[in-house]
């Protein structure tokens, strides 16, 4: 069974989904080639490794978790070089449910259309610790050598949420900050009012392509439109 699908979107760009995981929970996870290193970006649930498919280039990886949820980190403690936002580091080294939402997963009608393999089931599923070994905010920089990303710190759906911007060509890797599939601010953790000055600053940032966490790539105009209709619906 091929659990993952890896589709190139642009050239050093791939996008890593889990087509047998329940929509809610099928995260886009993000292969991103550079000369010196590859970053790979989010980690699917883990129910099966995302090691399998990443690294696929034979470089070292660098590993940028955007949060900390299930969706978001099921393969996290596979790699070793880790990164993260540090309001977040306690749940990346807990794995708590709080922090991680795993049981929301664990228990949803229909949490995957195929077993990942033979034996396998849903009672012996954990995610596994994964202490950052690096931390990661606003304006980091990371290099690969032949591109660069700068670090956005974009809370609101989550305390410690990431977003990668390549401020060369505009490509932006939103992860759940932003995405045209409906948000999600209602759940431990999220912040309406944090996501509201988000979504204003994303309302008004330049960039190019964006790479989401969930859902289809938006242009920078797509991107517009979904923060100013979530201003308009929630900042009264």
């Amino acid at each position: 069974m091929n659990w993952f699908d890896v589709r190139t979107l642009a050239p050093g760009i791939n996008r890593i989904r889990e087509p047998h995981v329940h929509d809610f929970f099928r995260a886009n996870l993000y292969r991103i080639e550079g000369r010196d290193f590859d970053i790979q970006l989010d980690f699917g649930v883990g129910v099966r490794a995302l090691t399998e498919v990443s690294p696929a280039t034979g470089k070292p990886v660098l590993a940028i978790a955007s949060h900390a949820h299930v969706d978001h980190v099921g393969s996290f403690s596979l790699y070793e070089r880790r990164a993260g936002h540090r309001l977040e580091a306690h749940t990346f080294a807990e794995m708590d449910d709080r922090g991680t939402l795993a049981s929301e997963f664990m228990t949803i009608e229909g949490a995957l259309t195929a077993i990942p393999e033979p034996g396998w089931s849903m009672a012996g599923y954990a995610l596994e610790p994964a202490p950052l070994t690096e931390l990661l905010g606003e304006g980091d920089v990371v290099d690969l050598g032949d591109r660069r990303f700068t670090v956005l710190h974009l809370p609101g759906h989550s305390p410690g949420s990431i977003t990668l911007l390549d401020t060369r060509n505009g490509d932006f890797f939103s992860a759940d900050a932003i995405y045209d599939e409906g948000l999600v601010d209602d759940i431990p953790g999220a912040d309406v009012e944090i996501y509201l000055k988000t979504m204003q600053r994303l309302a008004e940032l330049d960039v190019g392509q964006v790479y989401a966490g969930h859902g289809e790539v938006m242009d920078r105009k797509q991107m517009h439109r979904v923060a100013r209709d979530y201003i308009a619906a929630r900042g009264g």
